[in-house]
């Protein structure tokens, strides 16, 4: 009678590891980056759990990633298990001494220029066995398609599927230069803009800026020289006197505070533009991870005061 060889679970954890990964980032190339291999040693690993399983579990084109429906079973079925081990090795990790690992953090391009990268230094000082990937966009990233640990966002509602600590409060300012507003004059009303111009943040369609003062509402279409997706770049434009630009305070205050810019129209408040509080956004977990507690808490006692021109 013949019999079976015993099948060896003990030699898949690697492999089934890595198509949970690729099954979180649709990518082989960003799941080889997350997992600090090569892409072809990910696609081995992928080919003998298929060999093992007796199927295909990734489905690839030339342009997408995709698991099939075993594949996707397979993922579904063992991931608490995988979540589990991760608390627990990153608990026993942690209970050992100094805290390590790679965090992936994502951030807006100024915000993360002027404000959240001159932080990580001395937290990187504190905790040399931690590293970071800082990714800067002002494009919105899945956290989960991506592979970000954490994103720090301006926002005015934070998604209700993650963890949202709110690190700080921010606003929107309408700005000029001394220059500008010296041969121009100062818009007594928002209705003035129109007159005015005015350097809005590249968005589809129209430019539009909405202004509340007590129970008024007014909504503004505006024109000018230049739109731009970078609030540093409307920044520079209107200190090279081109316009007036409405900024988020992280990106105006230095430039307030010297005297290089001036707020216009401050008895009226721009809303429904920037987000009014700086968020530090990461996935739902039942333990968060001590290097990403540590940050968060280094970003929040940092940030807390905001940034207030004076």
């Amino acid at each position: 009678m013949t019999t079976t060889p015993e099948f060896r679970h003990e030699l898949l954890w690697g492999q089934l590891h890595a198509l949970g990964v690729i099954a979180q980032l649709g990518s082989f190339t960003k799941a080889a980056q997350r997992l600090g291999l090569s892409k072809a040693a990910v696609s081995q690993r992928i080919a003998e759990l298929e060999r093992a399983m007796g199927q295909t579990l990734v489905a690839r084109t030339t342009r997408s990633v995709r698991l099939t429906d075993a594949g996707r079973q397979l993922v579904e079925e063992t991931e608490a298990s995988f979540a589990h081990i991760t608390r627990t090795l990153g608990a026993t990790r942690d209970a050992a001494g100094q805290p390590r690992g790679l965090l992936r953090l994502t951030a807006p391009v100024a915000l993360g220029r002027q404000h959240v990268a001159p932080l990580l230094g001395e937290f990187l000082r504190r905790y040399p066995e931690i590293r970071i990937e800082l990714d800067l966009s002002d494009r919105v990233a899945a956290l989960t398609q991506e592979g970000f640990d954490l994103a720090v966002r301006h926002t005015s509602a934070p998604p209700d599927t993650h963890v949202a600590v709110r690190l700080c409060a921010s606003r929107s300012l309408l700005v000029a230069s001394p220059a500008y507003l010296a041969a121009q004059g100062a818009p007594a009303h928002p209705e003035a803009l129109s007159q005015h111009a005015c350097l809005p943040y590249l968005r589809p369609g129209p430019a539009l800026w909405l202004f509340e003062k007590g129970a008024q509402r007014l909504r503004v279409p505006v024109l000018g020289p230049l739109r731009a997706g970078n609030s540093e770049i409307l920044r520079d434009a209107a200190l090279d006197g081109l316009g007036l630009a409405l900024l988020p305070d992280f990106s105006a205050a230095e430039a307030l505070r010297d005297g290089r810019l001036v707020e216009v129209l401050p008895d009226w408040r721009p809303v429904g533009f920037f987000g009014d509080a700086i968020y530090a956004i990461h996935r739902w977990a039942s333990t968060t991870p001590r290097p990403l507690r540590l940050l968060i808490d280094h970003l929040k006692q940092h940030l807390r005061s905001g940034f207030a021109p004076a």
